[in-house]
């Protein structure tokens, strides 16, 4: 492949990538709005479109012409960089996530896939920790005490779960011997007992995958952990002082890291890409990213009905659950788990 058609194709993927994760997470509003309106036996969204489905569109149009208030005592380069650093990790994560194997298009062989390198892993979880700086520096320069609070609470929150969310990750680091995402997802193909699918929830790391959703839960100040932003107590959290298009940037963040989240949860533990293949050739790389992608909508899926049904913690609780559960589990885990290996080998 020359250079010229190398950089051809990652503007393409780029592209797609793009268009592909702003509907996502303009749609997954929608589902949210839709799911959560059915737990609790009302309508949701059913005026704009069909079912709603206009819905999304309409949002993102109001957002757009609401008035753009800023107030007069914040310190104005950081409150605007805020919601960009916030946005642009978020988008950024999706890169080095691969959504199914390589494909061939005429004499062009290549991932599907962004940037296919050797340590994904870490890219994103450094990409998703630089995020959490975009709602602190929110907080600090919105000079009010609901948006600080907010932004302390998002930090404390961050290193709470992330130390329990990085030990989850080290099992099946150990299984698969790499930190690259399609290594990953390879060392997971294939079955054992003859039918069960060798994927890392069912090989050992369930209890992985436990660990690995509480924190992702708090990762991304969501139900039942969302005290960052919890209403009732902070107006709003961190973004209070935000209106029109820099509210929808932490928004959208806030989604797209959900996205985020339910990818990796599917490399990680979920085997990827991995399903029944059949059918012609065109189903061949077709039906891998269906199978990848109808996992990531089945965490999503599972994030929207713990919001519908689950109260908000305490924060006490919060920082408890993360210190004094999480933690040790996650080392146990770790633990059992080169044990395991070790004896294994």
């Amino acid at each position: 492949m020359t250079i010229g058609t190398y950089i051809l194709v990652s503007i393409i993927k780029i592209v797609i990538a793009m268009l592909v994760l702003l509907t996502g997470v303009a749609y997954t509003t929608l589902a949210e709005r839709k799911v959560v309106a059915h737990i609790q036996n009302r309508w949701g969204p059913s005026r704009v479109g069909p079912f709603g489905v206009w819905q999304p569109l309409a949002d993102g149009l109001k957002f757009i012409f609401k008035e753009d208030v800023t107030p007069p005592f914040v310190y104005r380069p950081l409150y605007l960089l805020a919601p960009v650093l916030s946005l642009t990790m978020a988008l950024t994560a999706i890169a080095v996530i691969p959504v199914g194997p390589w494909v061939s298009v005429g004499s062009v062989h290549t991932p599907l896939q962004i940037a296919d390198v050797n340590i994904g892993l870490l890219v994103i979880l450094g990409l998703t920790s630089i995020g959490v700086y975009g709602v602190a520096l929110a907080g600090w320069s919105s000079n009010s005490k609901y948006s600080m609070l907010g932004s302390l609470r998002a930090s404390a929150q961050m290193v709470s779960y992330e130390i329990a969310l990085g030990l989850s990750l080290v099992g099946v680091l150990i299984y698969s011997g790499s930190f690259s995402l399609r290594d990953i997802v390879m060392a997971q193909s294939g079955t054992f007992l003859g039918f069960i699918p060798k994927w890392n929830i069912f090989t050992g790391q369930f209890i992985a995958f436990f660990i690995y959703i509480m924190a992702a839960y708090a990762e991304t100040n969501r139900i039942p952990f969302d005290l960052p932003e919890a209403e009732t107590e902070l107006v709003a959290g961190y973004h209070t002082e935000y209106s029109s298009m820099k509210f929808a940037m932490f928004f959208m963040a806030e989604y797209a890291n959900m996205i985020t989240v339910g990818c990796l949860a599917t490399l990680l533990f979920l085997g990827g890409w991995n399903g029944p293949i059949f059918g012609p050739a065109i189903l061949q790389w077709v039906l891998p990213v269906f199978w990848f992608c109808a996992k990531v909508f089945a965490f999503l899926f599972l994030y929207i009905w713990v919001r519908g049904t689950l109260p908000r913690f305490r924060y006490d609780q919060l920082m408890a659950f993360g210190w004094k559960f999480l933690l040790p589990l996650s080392l146990a885990n770790l633990i059992v788990t080169a044990i395991i290996v070790v004896l294994w080998k």
